[in-house]
C-alpha cells in the first residue's frame, strides 16, 4: 500500500495565517471585542482521516482528507469539497473561516465549514474517484448532516461527487436525506439555478460595481482566470449581457484576442479537447500575463494566491472581481487599493454557490421544489442587498470593499455568539 502525498503547493503564504490576520484587522477596525475575536480565529473542530482505494490495477493508495467547522454560531455549518493535489489542513481552515464570514455577509443561517482531499482528479478514474468518495464520506459520516454540516461541490468536484455522499450517507441512515450535500443532480433532489449560481452571483456584483461608475456591462472589456464551473458560466452571462471577453484561461494556460473571444466556441472547444489551447483565433499566453492584461474587469476564478505583491502594481484592470477564494493576497490587496482597483472580494463576489445551496437546502428539507426565475430572483435580491450593504459600509467607513464585507460579516457572528454565550 503507498500513500499519497502532496507535491510543492501553488501557496505562497499559509492561508490560514493569511486568514487570521484578516480577521485581526477587521476586528482593530471595527473596535470588535478582542475575546470574541479570540473565540473566531480559531476553528471549532478538524477532522483528518485517511482514505485507502483499491485503485484500478489492484494496487491501494492511501490518500488523505480534511473536514473542518469553524463556526456554528448563526446556523449548522456549509462549505464545499475540494479533489486537489495540493489540498492542505490549513488551506481548509481558511476556506472554513471564509464560508463563515460569507454566509454571515448573505444573511443565510449557516456557520462555515470545508472538505477537501489531496488527490488530482483528473488522474482518477471515475470508479476511483467513485470509491475515494464513498470511503471519504464514511469516513467523515459522523461529521456532516442536514442539521450539522452540510457539504457541497468545489474546485474538483462536482455533481456525481454529491450523488455518491448523499447515497452513502443514506444508505448508512436507512433512508434518502435529501438536506445532507448541496449541488446534487436534479434528479435525486438537486436546485434548478444551482450549477450557474457561483457565476450568477458574481454577474450580480458586477452589474452594481459598474453601475456605481455610471456605466453598464454592455462594452467592458473582461479578463477571466480560471474556466471552470464558475469562470465558464462568467464568461458566457457577461457576454450575454454585451462584454468583450478578450483572454481566458483554465490549467494548461491561456488564449487571447483583443477583439473578443466567442465564449460559445471555448467552452465546446474545452468540452472537445479537455483544454483551452488551441482555440482558433486567439493566441497563447502564460496565465501570468494574462492577470496583467489591459481590462475593464478582471475575474480570478480558479486558486487561492494568484494576485501577489510581485504582480499587483502591473495589475491594469478597473474592476477585480473575485470568483475564486483568496486569490488575493492581503498584501496585494493594499496595493490594489492604492491604486484605486476597486476589488470585489470573494465572500461578495463568489457568494452565490452557498446562497443557491441554502436554498437547495431548504427545498429538500420541505421536499417542495422552485422555478429557476424563483431561484434567480431570489439569489439577485440576496446579492444587491449585500452589495449595497457593503457599498454603504465602505463609504461611511471610508474603508475598502474588503474590509467592509468582512466587517459585515464578522460583526454578524459575533453578535450571535454574544447572544449564544459560551458553553458552559
Amino acid at each position: 500500500m503507498t500513500t499519497v502525498e502532496a507535491p510543492v503547493s501553488h501557496l505562497r503564504e499559509n492561508p490560514f495565517e493569511l486568514a487570521q490576520d484578516q480577521l485581526r484587522k477587521v476586528g482593530d477596525v471595527f473596535q470588535i471585542d478582542q475575546n470574541l475575536i479570540e473565540v473566531l480565529r480559531q476553528c471549532k473542530k478538524a477532522v483528518v482521516v485517511s482514505i485507502p482505494v483499491v485503485m484500478d490495477n489492484g494496487s491501494v493508495q492511501a490518500f488523505e482528507g480534511y473536514r473542518v467547522t469553524h463556526n456554528i454560531a448563526r446556523g449548522p455549518s456549509k462549505g464545499g469539497i475540494r479533489y486537489h493535489p495540493d489540498v492542505t489542513l490549513d488551506e481548509v481552515k481558511s476556506l472554513a473561516m471564509w464560508m463563515t464570514w460569507k454566509c454571515a455577509l448573505m444573511n443565510i443561517p449557516f456557520g462555515g465549514a470545508k472538505g477537501g482531499i489531496a488527490c488530482d482528479p483528473k488522474k482518477l478514474s471515475s470508479m476511483e474517484r467513485q470509491k475515494l468518495t464513498r470511503r471519504y464520506t464514511t469516513e467523515i459520516i459522523n461529521e456532516i448532516g442536514p442539521e450539522k454540516d452540510i457539504p457541497a461541490p468545489d474546485v474538483g468536484t462536482d455533481g456525481a461527487v454529491m450523488a455518491w455522499i448523499f447515497d452513502t450517507y443514506s444508505m448508512n441512515k436507512g433512508h434518502s436525506v435529501l438536506g445532507v450535500v448541496t449541488g446534487k443532480p436534479l434528479n435525486i433532489g438537486g436546485s434548478l439555478g444551482r450549477l450557474e449560481a457561483t457565476a450568477r452571483g458574481a454577474l450580480y456584483c458586477i452589474r452594481e460595481a459598474v453601475r456605481k461608475q455610471d456605466a453598464t456591462i454592455a462594452g467592458q472589456r473582461v479578463v477571466i482566470e480560471g474556466f471552470g464551473n464558475v469562470g465558464s458560466f462568467l464568461a458566457k452571462f457577461l457576454a450575454v449581457e454585451g462584454a468583450t471577453v478578450i483572454a481566458v484561461s483554465d490549467s494548461s494556460g491561456g488564449v487571447y484576442n483583443p477583439s473578443g473571444i466567442d465564449v460559445e466556441t471555448a467552452i465546446a472547444h474545452k468540452q472537445e479537447t479537455g483544454a483551452l489551447a488551441g482555440l482558433n483565433g486567439t493566441e497563447q499566453i502564460t496565465d501570468e500575463e494574462l492577470l496583467l492584461l489591459d481590462c475593464d474587469v478582471l475575474a480570478p476564478c480558479a486558486l487561492e494566491q494568484v494576485i501577489t505583491t510581485q504582480n499587483a502594481d502591473k495589475i491594469k484592470a478597473k474592476i477585480v472581481c473575485e470568483g475564486a477564494n483568496g486569490p488575493t493576497t492581503p498584501a496585494a490587496d493594499e496595493i490594489l487599493e492604492e491604486r484605486g482597483v476597486l476589488v470585489l472580494p470573494d465572500v461578495l463576489a463568489n457568494a452565490g454557490g452557498v446562497v443557491v445551496s441554502y436554498f437547495e437546502w431548504v427545498q429538500g428539507l420541505q421536499e417542495y421544489f422552485w422555478k429557476e426565475d424563483e431561484v434567480n430572483a431570489r439569489l439577485n435580491d440576496i446579492s444587491t442587498r449585500a452589495f449595497n450593504e457593503t457599498w454603504a459600509t465602505r463609504e461611511s467607513r471610508g474603508t475598502s470593499m474588503r474590509m467592509a464585507a468582512y466587517g459585515l460579516a464578522v460583526n454578524r457572528v459575533a453578535e450571535a455568539t454574544t447572544t449564544r454565550g459560551l458553553y458552559p
